[in-house]
């Protein structure tokens, strides 16, 4: 169940800058779920980290066009939804890899 929820991990430079500064860690969640059960599935799949809060958004479906020789070509890329989750002071997860 909390791998339907929690899809992965966000692996870009703005969630590598807040998981060091902040102690928080981005994923891509089911676009369903809200926050109680994002924390619960995250609190399943991490049983020894502390949450202290879940931001969520959701990044809207756009429509992408491009042109071609043979025409225009139309397509869409789906919306997401995001989640944000803060830890306690202290906690850490290895999701970025570390750097040896």
């Amino acid at each position: 169940m909390a791998k339907d929820i929690i899809i992965k991990p966000i692996i870009s430079e703005k969630a590598e800058k807040i998981s060091g500064k902040l102690n928080q860690y981005a994923f891509l969640v089911d676009k369903g779920a809200n926050k109680l059960e994002i924390h619960k599935a995250f609190s399943a799949m991490f049983p020894d980290v502390t949450v202290n809060g879940v931001n969520t958004m959701v990044n809207p479906g756009k429509v992408k066009v491009r042109n071609t020789k043979s025409g225009i070509i139309r397509g869409r890329v789906s919306s997401v939804k995001k989640a944000v989750i803060t830890l306690a002071a202290g906690d850490t997860l290895d999701i970025y890899g570390s750097e040896e």
